[in-house]
């Protein structure tokens, strides 16, 4: 696959584009109801598939095959995501209206460590081809333990990452609007939204050791890989907001989503034995989530749309007009006074 180096720079001046709007719409915290969010998904769908057929008609039907697999694969993965996002706002206590900016920066971190972890990804492929069988037995055994742990849940007030941070970073108890550090009896502390962030991050990494090789199972290229990563990764705010409070009505799409890992990782540890076409690994990830999302909502039927319900990770409140009255710039006025001499 030829692509030009203006192709790389127009998709992602493309993506800092739709960052920008996303940015400019929710610039004022609000909580996001059902029907935004839904607007919003649509929007961002959309988005990805209209990519995929810029692809296809540039570059080929078996290319433009191979982006809306790894979209798919990519965007079922994600799901996962929204609902570890979910119990790890429930156990902080975040309020609703605070969730999209947090969410908004940790897609931000999310597509910069992605395409670093592509960019490896691709250079080991380039370098040491038997790579791709060390990636298909991670992705089998990920998928047969997540099918097996299936029904535990993350526990953020256990995490090592949280006792890490607690112990490295003051921190107040306290919401203090959007902000993620504030300043109090002339000390910079943070408010539980960092913690929060820090967490969203490093559970985003962890996800993406497992989707990218998922990926890299129906493309070796990895301009593919990126945008397909990417395109998903954008809509996952809207796809929280939509199935945040739904989470337990898809009691089987952890199955769903082994099945799919266990499938790309034999699909490339057969790939010098049995050739698996690409319209064939697409429509098996298709079934495999349909199935597994209609089995789902068929078992629940009835049931309504409910919170997220966890152990608390501590005990979180929203700062006071008078706390917030209180805070302290976090310049000083005499380093402030610098600045604006410069």
């Amino acid at each position: 696959m030829d692509v030009p180096f203006y192709a790389w720079l127009a998709v992602l001046a493309a993506i800092v584009v739709m960052l920008a709007i996303d940015l400019f719409a929710h610039r004022r915290a609000h909580v996001i109801g059902v029907r935004e969010a839904l607007a919003w998904s649509i929007v961002w769908v959309l988005s990805g598939i209209s990519f995929g057929i810029v692809v296809w008609n540039l570059w080929g039907a078996e290319l433009g095959q191979q982006y809306f697999a790894g979209y798919l694969i990519e965007k079922s993965l994600a799901v996962d995501n929204v609902f570890v996002w979910a119990i790890i706002f429930a156990a902080f206590s975040v309020p609703r209206e605070l969730q999209h900016r947090v969410l908004f920066l940790g897609v931000l971190g999310a597509l910069v460590f992605r395409g670093i972890f592509i960019a490896v990804g691709a250079a080991l492929i380039e370098s040491f081809a038997w790579i791709l069988y060390v990636f298909a037995a991670f992705l089998i055994v990920t998928g047969i333990q997540m099918l097996r742990t299936r029904n535990e849940h993350v526990h953020p007030e256990r995490s090592r990452v949280l006792r890490l941070f607690r112990r490295v970073v003051p921190m107040t108890d306290a919401y203090h609007g959007q902000r993620f550090l504030v300043r109090k009896a002339g000390v910079v502390v943070a408010t539980p939204l960092l913690a929060v962030l820090v967490l969203v991050e490093v559970t985003d990494i962890v996800f993406a050791v497992d989707s990218i090789p998922a990926v890299f199972a129906v493309t070796s290229e990895p301009f593919l890989v990126f945008t397909a990563n990417a395109f998903a990764i954008l809509g996952l705010r809207a796809m929280y907001f939509l199935l945040a409070d739904l989470i337990h009505r898809f009691v089987y799409l952890k199955v769903g989503l082994s099945l799919v890992l266990i499938w790309v990782g034999a699909k490339m540890a057969l790939l010098d034995v049995l050739y698996i076409p690409t319209l064939v690994s697409l429509t098996v990830v298709a079934l495999i989530i349909g199935i597994s999302i209609a089995v789902s909502l068929a078992a629940t039927r009835g049931q309504e749309r409910r919170a997220v319900e966890t152990a608390p990770a501590g005990s979180f409140r929203v700062a006071t007009a008078a706390e917030l009255a209180e805070l302290e710039p976090l310049l000083s006025r005499r380093r402030a006074r610098e600045l604006s001499r410069r």
